[in-house]
């Protein structure tokens, strides 16, 4: 008997590693007792990393994400496409 295949979309594991990273830093950012949403902004669009925490390593991984492919990561998300 044969199995489907399976296929893998190597753009679609990209944007879930970028989504648990943000999320990540998201948390960091709020046990520190900072507002997330701000600071994630502010480094956005200033790409100055001091707005991000080293708590948990959170300020390392923001530099990992390219900032392009997280601003088009957050519009597709915020108009669910």
């Amino acid at each position: 008997m044969n199995e489907p295949t399976i296929s893998f979309s190597i753009h679609e594991d990209k944007e879930n590693e970028i989504k648990k990273t943000l999320t990540v830093i998201y948390d960091a950012l709020r046990q520190k007792g900072y507002n997330p949403i701000n600071q994630i902004v502010g480094y956005i669009l200033s790409e100055d990393p001091t707005y991000i925490t080293t708590y948990n390593n959170a300020r390392s991984l923001i530099r990992r994400i390219d900032r392009d492919e997280l601003l088009q990561i957050l519009v597709k998300s915020y108009l669910n496409q």
